[in-house]
């Protein structure tokens, strides 16, 4: 069979790669009654909203890339998700609440009850998720 592998350019399988792993800590943001829970726990600790489009290809990109920023060191971090075409609502009332203009893919990092840091597209993928642990 190898020899099919090499002359219809199929790979061989390094089962000595670790298999990648996620870091990040998704929580579902489905109802508007959670942003207070947020604002509460940001007294403490930082936390992150990621406002997702399941139909924009855009979106699908910039979730991939965002997932790939975390390491083990950011496994603690919280990080809400919230799907815009099911709970748009939410996506409101993060607006009006947080006082930032909606966007998707959007990434808001929530701290002592305000929005300290917002980015949207395809900037989400270059936060530095160290500075907010």
């Amino acid at each position: 069979m190898g020899f099919f592998k090499t002359i219809f350019g199929e790979k061989e399988v390094d089962s000595s790669k670790e298999k990648n792993t996620s870091y990040v800590n998704w929580l579902p943001l489905t109802s508007i009654d959670q942003l207070e829970e947020i604002k509460a726990l940001s007294k403490t600790e930082s936390i992150c909203i990621f406002k997702h489009s399941t139909r924009c290809g855009i979106s699908r990109i910039v979730i991939k890339q965002f997932e790939e920023l975390f390491s083990e060191e950011h496994q603690h971090l919280k990080v809400y998700y919230l799907d815009l075409l099911n709970y748009r609502s939410v996506s409101n009332e993060i607006a009006n609440s947080f006082q930032v203009i909606h966007q998707s893919p959007q990434l808001l990092v929530i701290k002592n009850g305000v929005s300290c840091y917002h980015a949207s597209h395809n900037d989400v993928a270059l936060v530095n998720l160290s500075r907010f642990i």
